[in-house]
């Protein structure tokens, strides 16, 4: 699975926000984004995690879904 940098993370964000996209963090992170789904109409759902690596630093993975996994959808309403 690839890792991605907080940077990467910040231009899905920015590009989920200008096509009219929701972002929520449903898992606070330590030294990045935790878990954070991104989703709008017309656009896959977008899950990033954040993976440490060190004390000092982390990275994070991106996953597209067509339909949002369960698991997530749990995460969302208990944030709402």
């Amino acid at each position: 699975m690839s890792r991605y940098t907080t940077k990467a993370v910040q231009d899905i964000i920015s590009k989920y926000v200008e096509r009219g996209g929701e972002v929520i963090e449903v898992v606070e992170g330590v030294l990045g984004y935790g878990t954070t789904i991104c989703f709008g109409d017309g656009l896959k759902f977008c899950v990033i995690q954040e993976h440490f690596v060190n004390a000092w630093s982390s990275n994070h993975s991106i996953r597209l879904y067509n339909k949002l996994p369960k698991k997530y959808e749990a995460l969302i309403e208990e944030y709402l």
